[in-house]
């Protein structure tokens, strides 16, 4: 076997490994993720506020920042 052949196939297993290590390390942090605590829950709502759909805006009412 040449160098050049030799070092390319090293390339390709290195690179083979390194594809699934990605992939088994992606699939382990993608897994459902632990429920949040009754206090982590207060202070996300806190902090982004609620889920809730925005009231509708009135007549009249601007929608630009009063600088």
């Amino acid at each position: 076997m040449t160098r050049p052949a030799l070092i390319a196939t090293v390339f390709i297993v290195v690179a083979g490994i390194a594809a699934i290590t990605t992939v088994v390390l992606v699939r382990g942090e993608s897994s459902a993720a632990p429920q949040m605590s009754e206090e982590q829950r207060e202070t996300r709502e806190k902090f982004f506020g609620t889920g809730k759909a925005l009231p509708p805006i009135e007549k009249g009412q601007e929608m630009r920042p009063k600088w």
